[in-house]
């Protein structure tokens, strides 16, 4: 068995991109218009500037004062990427979506040359019918396959033979192994751990010390064992939106007409999924940048934007803000169902 990671490059940007041929070649963002919009995808043009995803678009604009910004069209990349996964699927392979433009696929054969022929067939497929390039990585574990396709990008395929996979990671920053946090890494960093082939010289003991009770499967992984198949029943778990304020809002109403904006939306996204919510709650940053958050539980599964919007405006009126100032207000419904919601009662 070996699994093939796909990743379409810089996915909103290159999408916008092929839709708009004067923007080839040039710096390009994706990002909403207000001075707080936050960097969405930065096309490889921009990245050289310093310009990355989830950056203020005014610390972007500083770096690259010549950037050009395009306001993000979620619709048109949601049928793009249903577009792709129904050419991950054609195969009838087992597929695990982790984004819109990123999924694993498990190849059943036991033969490398034939998992990297699958692989090019499937960019090559994607680049015919989309116009988009995607980076993949080959490997016998879906670690070692999503670092390959990271490596490779952008429009690169990159596949790790059998029994090379410890020769692969070892160069590599510990910061890259699965569930090494930023924190951790520091710390382990510190006691001179700095690359994965210093984390798979470590002994069981060693390893529990530096990473707790799952040191040795951090072990495992850092000399390229991963046993964990491809999981095609994953299911999307929530759905959010949320806005970032040009300007902090105080006034509850306004935050109401957000909500009831929201819960358009996701009512909207719901019925595409055709799922239903069990739980609504909202996110609120504040002007000092601390976030917190409010959910309720619905008595009744539903997808109706009003029954949305009800059960956020209650967890906002729950938060108590007493006009405090607030940069972001976002909506989620979670704890989501298949079928059709049940029938609400009359009385």
């Amino acid at each position: 068995m070996f699994v093939a990671h796909f990743d379409i490059d810089a996915f909103y940007a290159n999408v916008e991109i092929r839709d708009d041929p004067s923007l080839r070649g040039k710096p390009v963002a994706i990002a909403g218009l207000s001075r707080r919009a936050v960097v969405l995808t930065a096309s490889y043009e921009a990245r050289p500037f310093g310009v990355r995803s989830a950056m203020p678009l005014y610390k972007a604009l500083d770096a690259c004062p010549h950037l050009t910004v395009v306001r993000p069209d979620m619709a048109k990349y949601k049928a793009v990427s249903v577009e792709v996964f129904e050419i991950f699927e054609e195969a009838g392979y087992p597929v695990e979506g982790l984004s819109l433009d990123e999924a694993f696929i498990e190849f059943p054969e036991d033969d490398f040359e034939k998992a990297k022929e699958f692989a090019q067939r499937i960019r090559s497929r994607i680049l015919e019918r989309t116009q988009l390039t995607v980076s993949a990585g080959v490997a016998t574990g879906k670690m070692v396959a999503k670092i390959a396709s990271d490596s490779c990008k952008p429009n690169g395929l990159l596949s790790v033979p059998p029994g090379e996979e410890a020769a692969f990671l070892a160069p590599l920053p510990v910061g890259l192994l699965w569930g090494v946090g930023p924190k951790t890494q520091r710390r382990v960093t510190g006691l001179g751990v700095t690359t994965i082939g210093d984390v798979a010289k470590l002994d069981d003991r060693s390893l529990r010390e530096l990473f707790g009770s799952w040191g040795p499967e951090v072990g495992e992984l850092a000399r390229g064992i991963d046993r964990r198949h491809v999981d095609s029943s994953r299911e999307t778990k929530s759905i959010s939106t949320e806005e970032t304020f040009e300007y902090d809002v105080r006034d509850e109403e306004q935050l109401i007409a957000c909500l009831r904006e929201h819960a358009k939306e996701l009512a909207e996204r719901l019925e595409r999924e055709a799922c239903s919510a069990c739980t609504v709650g909202i996110k609120i940053k504040r002007a000092d940048f601390t976030t917190y958050g409010r959910q309720t539980s619905l008595a009744e599964p539903t997808r109706d934007a009003r029954r949305i919007f009800r059960a956020a405006v209650h967890c906002l009126r729950r938060a108590e803000l007493n006009g405090a100032p607030i940069r972001l207000l976002g909506t989620k419904v979670a704890s989501l169902v298949s079928g059709e919601p049940l029938q609400q009662s009359l009385f």
